[in-house]
């Protein structure tokens, strides 16, 4: 019987509208025929002339009044409220064709018979579609994955239709906490206490929950998926209404949970006048503009309406991708903006004041630094280089281009520093606070701000993708350290925390961003695991999918991080941002340490390095000894005997 009905329906649409104009003819005739002996309780109507006369007036028209109503071109699978509709019309006009046939040929018919005629109209020709369509769906979900909705909302009864026209999954069930609608029968599919899941998981082998709540706040969605980390079952989301609403995503894109919703953090709504203060109507330039932090606070500055966007970024395909999607976004919104792309290293002071004084640039958001910690620590010279004088060299720049406000984007690395990178950094917040001086005495008019926050979800060598891309492979997760800790927070909204505590800024200000509270990166990864509707394999658990292993800390890596050196913060008029009152270098011993700095570097002397900054007032505390390769290598290179007292790391 399967497999006949299949063959139906994988015919032509001409053969399946011809199949369907048959049996409705079925239907009209057995109706009406049923509808005579009903009443009449005999099978005498059969013999009389006049009843097939009637009944050859009413058939022909009635298919004709169905054909002309649209119910042949509705697909039976989908069939909705249009061939309802259709149905309940065409009934109706064949019933009145009914009477009215028996009154012109004068034809005596019961009264009560067009009454059954019409029910029993209905029944068979609504009914066999209604029929057909439960057929279809038990034949395509055979070979389909059961799935459960988790919310029975708009988005949910939206998604449900867009999952069953698929031929990947059905939806056996929704998941409501709201009890009204527990109980019901929404679109033929059930609404159930989350309690029921357990019992679909086990009949229906369901191996996968959607949440479909996409206007729910951040909190409440890690309340649900905190319920959900449990279970045998993979968890997975549609995007959010704002990225819908913008066209970024549609409804029925459905995606791994985001791990925002893991955290529970809701962002809070910028205020527009300190987006506005150093963008709108101005010339603003942005280093390292191909950068994680750095294209996304080119995105977010677009917005605010400036004249010119200089993007300055060292490397091309970087530059190439972000000018070419801001160039389509700037087409597509119709903006009135020039977008100057350009190629060069922060460490070229004549190229960067060049640029700035050539574009009139005005604000500046200071993104290029080399981030990652190891490399860094393989590479001294060109991480001092690039995130301390490359730092200097653009402020300074600034200075001599009358740039207006400079902001430079720091990191919590920078606090109590146990590696380069950090104690580079909160070396760029030394150089700015030195020059942040001479504004104070009248010497120049720009205004030095930092702003310092922890980890970003997203950016390259996030930890987040990395998870994602091993759960795929089948493991293993690899962390450096089971009690390892970070601050997360996403880009969007650090870049435009960035933009506002840059409005705030008087000179010298050290802003501090509220990243809520630190994570656990095992914790998250056992939830990344589990929301896959995998299993963690430990000694306890050894038949468990995915193991978790940790290959130790790698050079300069602290177990956690801060955001302050000392207890002296403010809150400021913005929720998310503080100010800190850090220590500060005097400009005179500022410039006496980045000449010999300077010397160190160009001579490669790597303990003269590392002693120039321990002796700066930045906290450095390194854990590991000199890591840099070329240095190494080339001790090795030299003997032992040659090397003196060199702490020497070797890497295999």
């Amino acid at each position: 019987m399967d497999s006949w009905f299949q063959s139906l329906l994988n015919s032509s649409r001409s053969k399946k509208r011809l199949f369907t104009l048959l049996i409705d003819s079925i239907f009209i005739f057995s109706a009406f025929w049923l509808a005579l002996i009903v009443r009449l309780d005999s099978v005498s109507p059969f013999l009389e002339f006049n009843n097939w006369l009637i009944l050859s007036l009413v058939l022909p028209i009635s298919l004709f009044v169905f054909i002309n109503l649209g119910l042949y071109r509705a697909v039976l699978r989908y069939v909705g409220a249009h061939a309802i509709g259709a149905i309940l019309i065409g009934t109706a006009i064949s019933t009145v064709l009914l009477v009215l046939s028996s009154f012109f040929t004068q034809v005596s018919i019961p009264r009560t018979m067009p009454i059954i005629y019409a029910w029993l109209l209905i029944l068979s020709v609504g009914g066999s579609r209604i029929m057909v369509r439960a057929m279809v769906g038990r034949l395509s979900s055979v070979n389909k994955t059961p799935v459960v909705i988790y919310g029975a909302g708009s988005a949910g009864r939206q998604l449900a239709p867009a999952i069953g026209a698929g031929e990947e999954y059905y939806v056996s069930a929704f998941i409501d906490d709201d009890k009204s609608k527990q109980g019901a029968i929404l679109q033929g599919i059930p609404v159930i206490a989350f309690n029921g899941i357990f019992s679909l998981i086990e009949r229906k082998k369901v191996k996968k929950i959607l949440l479909a709540m996409p206007s729910e706040s951040r909190a409440r969605r890690k309340e649900i998926l905190a319920q959900l980390e449990n279970l045998p079952i993979e968890v997975m989301t549609i995007p959010g209404m704002v990225d819908i609403v913008e066209g970024r995503a549609t409804l029925d894109e459905i995606k791994d949970v985001d791990i925002e919703d893991l955290l529970g953090r809701d962002p809070v709504a910028p205020k527009q006048d300190l987006l506005n203060a150093n963008i709108k109507s101005k010339s603003v330039m942005v280093t390292g503009a191909g950068g994680s932090i750095g294209s996304e606070l080119c995105r977010q500055i677009i917005k605010q309406g400036p004249t010119k966007l200089v993007l300055f970024e060292l490397t091309e395909f970087a530059l190439y991708s972000i000018e070419k999607e801001l160039n389509e976004t700037i087409k597509a919104q119709g903006l009135d903006i020039e977008l100057i792309p350009i190629m060069g290293s922060v460490q070229h002071i004549n190229r960067l004041e060049t640029c700035m004084i050539a574009f009139g640039v005005q604000t500046v958001y200071h993104a290029a630094a080399y981030k990652h910690v190891p490399l860094v620590e393989h590479n001294v010279v060109e991480g001092v280089r690039n995130n301390v004088f490359g730092t200097y060299y653009s402020a300074k720049a600034a200075i001599n281009a009358k740039v207006e406000t400079f902001v430079l984007v720091s990191t919590d690395k920078a606090v109590r520093p146990t590696n380069v990178m950090g104690t580079s950094k909160r070396m760029a917040e030394l150089c700015l606070q030195g020059l942040a001086q001479n504004k104070d005495k009248g010497v120049h008019k720009t205004r030095f701000c930092m702003v310092r926050f922890g980890n970003v979800l997203g950016s390259s060598g996030s930890v987040v993708p990395l998870f994602r891309r091993q759960i795929k492979e089948g493991g293993p997760i690899t962390l450096t350290h089971p009690d390892i800790t970070r601050f997360f927070m996403t880009i969007p909204e650090a870049a435009q925390l960035v933009i506002q505590a840059g409005a705030m800024g008087k000179g010298g200000d050290v802003f501090v961003l509220d990243m809520g509270e630190s994570v656990k990166i095992k914790d998250l990864a056992t939830k990344m695991v589990h929301l896959s509707g995998l299993e963690v394999k430990t000694e306890s658990n050894p038949h468990g999918d995915i193991e978790i292993k940790c290959t130790g800390l790698r050079p300069g890596e602290k177990l956690y991080e801060e955001l302050l050196i000392g207890d002296n913060v403010e809150n400021t008029t913005h929720e998310r941002i503080m100010t800190a009152k850090e220590v500060m270098l005097p400009l005179a011993e500022l410039n006496v340490f980045l000449e010999a700095l300077d010397i160190a570097c160009h001579n490669f002397e790597h303990e003269e390095i590392r002693q120039l900054l321990l002796d700066a007032p930045t906290g450095f505390n390194p854990t590991d000894g000199i890591c840099d390769l070329v240095w190494n290598a080339k001790a090795t290179t030299i003997g032992a005997e040659n090397v003196d007292d060199r702490k020497v790391v070797s890497f295999k």
